[in-house]
């Protein structure tokens, strides 16, 4: 088992490749330390070419963002034939898109935001949702070109329209959900404890609340209600199973306990290549669940596959 050949897939070309990097390196020093052999692959537009001449016996996917997790790389891995960590074609590419994503979702009874996606340079002039709302990138990750229009704001966030905005021409406008930041892992068939995110010194989870150490807090189990947690649980593998994942992924959610402990939970996005940093939570859920980052890996590479 050990003897197999490991390509960690790294770095790439998104807006998320500083990520990319630190999760691929703490991923390849685990992976060696449990025994495989590993080659560290930065990915470029050769990577073709480069995995078809290195031809490793699994590719594990250390990529975020377009490229890397919108089913790019993993229809080239199919075409390769060469297995892969994490989610296949079709998982990754529907999740990769919020909206799509909160669709099949929401056919399979799981609860998410008032959302619509629309040119970012109609809400120039006029709020396209009464505040408090939420402008998002649809197709990108880490928190990058998240804008909060708070309650009683009176006009649309410029930003959105200006020329430094690099995160596409759609944007998706999404009902703003006070409360908690609570997520949940999953791993194969079984949802992993909750965890609740407090960013320090941030107003929401950031990017900076994410990657820089001290950026936020995460309290493993979340000190919640046991049906709250056990439905977020519930809905997370519910989540992973609708939009077809594979592997590991995680999903994220907002929980409005301000009026009743039985508040409002909202289900936001899944993720199906969670960050492996230092500061990521998935390796911190699975802790807590008795699997050690390197058992965690290994469990990665011997379930990969292709056609996933």
């Amino acid at each position: 088992m050990k003897n197999k050949h490991v390509a960690v897939l790294l770095g790439g070309f998104s807006s998320e490749r500083p990520v990319s990097l630190s999760s691929g390196k703490a991923c390849a020093d685990a992976l060696e330390a449990e025994g495989y052999r590993v080659t560290r692959v930065d990915v470029g537009r050769d990577v073709s070419a480069v995995l078809a001449e290195l031809k490793p016996d699994v590719a594990f996917n250390a990529l975020h963002g377009p490229f890397g997790e919108d089913g790019t790389i993993q229809g080239v891995l199919e075409y390769l034939d060469i297995p892969y960590t994490h989610s296949g074609v079709l998982a990754s590419a529907l999740a990769m898109n919020k909206e799509q994503a909160k669709r099949v979702a929401k056919a399979a009874g799981i609860p998410v935001a008032e959302s619509k996606v629309t040119s970012r340079f109609s809400i120039k002039n006029e709020h396209p949702m009464k505040p408090p709302y939420v402008v998002k990138p649809v197709n990108e990750g880490s928190s990058f070109g998240v804008v909060i229009v708070k309650e009683g704001q009176t006009h649309p966030p410029q930003l959105i329209s200006s020329p430094e905005w690099n995160y596409g021409e759609e944007v998706m406008v999404e009902r703003y959900i006070h409360g908690r930041e609570l997520t949940c892992a999953v791993m194969g068939d079984v949802a992993l404890g909750v965890c609740e995110i407090i960013p320090t010194g941030h107003s929401f989870y950031d990017y900076d609340s994410k990657y820089v150490p001290g950026g936020s807090k995460h309290e493993v189990p979340a000190k919640i209600s046991l049906n709250i947690y056990q439905k977020i649980q519930t809905l997370a593998l519910k989540a992973h199973q609708a939009i077809g994942c594979r592997g590991v992924s995680r999903s994220d959610f907002r929980y409005d306990d301000r009026y009743s402990e039985n508040g409002e939970v909202v289900w936001l996005e899944v993720n199906t290549q969670p960050g492996m940093t230092p500061t990521s939570l998935v390796p911190e859920i699975a802790a807590h669940a008795g699997h050690s980052f390197g058992e965690l890996l290994s469990w990665m590479v011997e379930e990969a596959s292709c056609r996933r």
